[in-house]
């Protein structure tokens, strides 16, 4: 394993997972061997904590669902506080290929947040409807505002690096959408630098989707609240890592 992957944890956001949770850290462990895993146990009322332990994960067990950024700013605090480098976020329900975490991970040597895009080229992952609309639009927009072309900004596959784990333990959005649209404007206003590789997305392997009919319905109204509201709020100054000692 690489020096950068040993610095490297593995966040996986769970809620109600029991599925898919076991055989997705156990994947994990067998492509990464060596790497850390955290599983964040978001208050699920299911087997979710028991079988991420059974396969080996660690797991940290929140007494009420959060959501996924609430989760995901537990994990982060965790890995400053364990002295992790770098933080990758992998989905629970088996989407995420841990095959990409290397590629994500070997992006932060030039940026700190690399984002593993859906649509950029590679496997078969469609959206229509309201939802496709507005990640094209919300693409366009941070596009801009990151400096960078990015094509699949609602992807929660994503690599933090250390400036991006540190701005993240204090700052990262809980509301819906803003653990992806929000956060991106977070970074890029503190200056981090942001970039995409090309991802291959799978079917979830169990569990419930995070979005049914109703939500996909209002999307796009969800998604533009999320990007006012990161832009109407004032830039945080990135803390400096404190060294593991």
């Amino acid at each position: 394993m690489s020096a950068a992957l040993e610095r490297t944890l593995i966040v996986m956001p769970a809620f109600n997972e029991e599925e898919a949770v076991g055989a997705v850290v156990r994947e994990v462990y067998a492509t990464l061997p060596g790497v850390h895993c955290l599983v964040v146990d978001d208050g699920s009322h299911d087997d979710t904590a028991r079988r991420a332990e059974a396969a080996g994960a660690t797991v940290l067990r929140l007494p009420i669902n959060l959501g996924v950024g609430g989760a995901m700013r537990a994990g982060f605090k965790y890995a400053l506080a364990q002295g992790f480098d770098n933080v990758v976020q992998v989905d629970s329900d088996g989407q995420h290929d841990p095959a990409g975490v290397t590629e994500l991970v070997a992006g932060l040597e030039h940026h700190d947040l690399v984002l593993g895009a859906r649509f950029a080229g590679v496997g078969e992952y469609t959206v229509r409807g309201p939802r496709r609309w507005a990640m094209r639009t919300l693409s366009g927009i941070l596009s801009r505002l990151t400096g960078t072309k990015l094509t699949d900004t609602t992807s929660g596959f994503r690599a933090s690096g250390p400036r991006a784990v540190a701005l993240f333990a204090q700052h990262y959005p809980s509301e819906y959408l803003g653990d992806t649209v929000e956060s991106l404007v977070i970074a890029s206003r503190s200056k981090l630098t942001v970039a995409q590789v090309p991802v291959a997305m799978r079917p979830r392997a169990g569990g419930v989707p995070s979005h049914n009919p109703y939500k996909a319905a209002v999307y796009l109204g969800r998604a533009g609240m999320a990007l006012f509201v990161a832009l109407i709020r004032p830039p945080v100054l990135v803390p400096k890592p404190v060294a593991a000692g």
